[in-house]
């Protein structure tokens, strides 16, 4: 403030003189020229002392100011310093606090963890207990039931067996004896010469066949019809077949006479046609008799005891077994038969299996009922086993998180980091 009323000073007396010089002459003016120097002279000195006495009371003052800011600096220093000291105190607390707030809330998270998945383990080892025990009961009841069946089946099946056997052993003793006859063999033809033979013959083949094949409730051997007629044998199927008559008589005389060689061929051939009116009469015979509407079925069996008659008849006489067909008529052979037995047999014990699907369709309901409760009782089981999954995984992101903000802590990342005041450079 001082050297600018100086310099005012200094200008408005340079002034003055400029305004006097004009005025006055030439003399007065080369004076004032002179006092006017000298003044400036003065005034330089004068303001250059005036500079250094600035200069030197600066440099105090600086002087001053740097020792000032260096003890705000020292006692910046310090109060960070106790503030660190503070800082890493509080931290300390604060860890311990929150580890053991995390040890507690860990210690209580595994609690529950074990909790759920006892009781989840409990109730899955009830449901499996349940039912396991259900599945042995049905299963035990199942099993006997079908022990029951097959046991039934093997036993007549080993009576089957024994019945074969026995006929086998009989007919090996035959066979041994009839190896031992030598002498008075005589064929089947004279053997079997009249009707009575042949249809004893017959009827003991057919007998023979059903016994060994069919149970013994299906079939009746010389069953008298309600019409007075006996049939040889009647096999009881089941509907819509119902009673099947069976008839073992056949004539055979101009079979024979057809392959005699002591015939003339005109002989033959009568005899051949004497053979197909015979097979008719009988088959009308058959159809007559043993086809009773309402009480047989609608069809019945002519037993040929011979396969080479059957063969005959199929082979070189088509229209006669059309016309037994059209008669509902059907001609077997021991072997056909054996055949048709064996169907019939098939179809008894389907039958029979039938009967028995309402208590097979009646376990396999309450098994079904069963396995549904432990269908409902598994999805429980899932929504806990889930629920338990969905609570540790939010523990793991809770966790997760602590760790992150231990990790910030121990970095001194903030939310709102501390901003400390930079020292100047000395």
């Amino acid at each position: 403030m001082l050297e600018i009323l100086l310099i005012a000073a200094v200008l408005a007396l340079v002034v003055v003189l400029i305004v006097l010089q004009q005025r006055l002459p030439a003399r007065a003016a080369q004076v004032l020229e002179q006092q006017h120097r000298a003044m400036l002279t003065d005034l330089h000195d004068g303001l250059n002392k005036q500079g250094d006495r600035l200069i030197a009371a600066q440099a105090a003052e600086a002087e001053r100011l740097r020792a000032a800011v260096g003890e705000e600096l020292r006692l910046t220093r310090d109060a960070i310093t106790a503030l660190q000291a503070k800082q890493d105190t509080l931290r300390s607390e604060i860890l311990a606090q929150t580890l053991a707030k995390l040890a507690e809330q860990g210690r209580a998270d595994q609690e529950l963890i074990q909790n759920s998945f006892r009781n989840a383990t409990q109730h899955l080892a009830n449901s499996i207990e349940t039912l396991s025990r259900t599945v042995d009961g049905r299963l035990e009841l199942i099993g006997g039931k079908v022990n029951e069946r097959l046991d039934e089946g093997f036993k007549k099946t080993n009576e089957t067996f024994v019945s074969v056997m026995a006929r086998l052993a009989t007919i090996d003793e035959a066979q041994k004896k009839i190896d031992g006859l030598t002498t008075n063999m005589v064929s089947l033809q004279e053997l079997l010469g009249d009707k009575r033979s042949r249809g004893a013959f017959g009827e003991v083949q057919l007998e023979g066949l059903v016994r060994n094949i069919m149970p013994p409730q299906s079939y009746a051997m010389q069953h008298t019809l309600p019409n007075g007629n006996r049939a040889d044998c009647v096999l009881m199927l089941p509907e819509p077949t119902g009673m099947v008559a069976v008839d073992s008589k056949f004539p055979l005389e101009n079979y024979h006479r057809m392959f005699d060689a002591g015939l003339a061929e005109s002989d033959k051939l009568l005899a051949q046609r004497q053979f197909k009116a015979d097979i008719k009469k009988h088959v009308d015979d058959i159809s007559s008799k043993y086809i009773i509407p309402g009480v047989t079925s609608d069809g019945a069996v002519m037993f040929v005891p011979a396969e080479a008659v059957f063969a005959e008849i199929h082979a070189h006489h088509p229209d006669v077994v059309d016309y037994a067909m059209q008669r509902r008529v059907w001609v077997v052979s021991p072997t056909t038969l054996m055949a048709v037995l064996n169907t019939a047999r098939a179809v008894m014990k389907d039958v029979e299996t039938r009967k028995q699907v309402h208590i097979i369709q009646d376990e396999l309901g309450k098994l079904g009922k069963d396995f549904g409760r432990f269908d409902e009782r598994m999805k429980k089981l899932a929504e806990h086993i889930r629920q338990a999954n969905k609570d540790v995984e939010d523990v793991q992101i809770s966790s997760r998180k602590i760790t992150e903000q231990f990790a910030k802590i121990e970095r001194v990342e903030l939310d709102r980091p501390l901003v400390l005041p930079q020292a100047s450079a000395e």
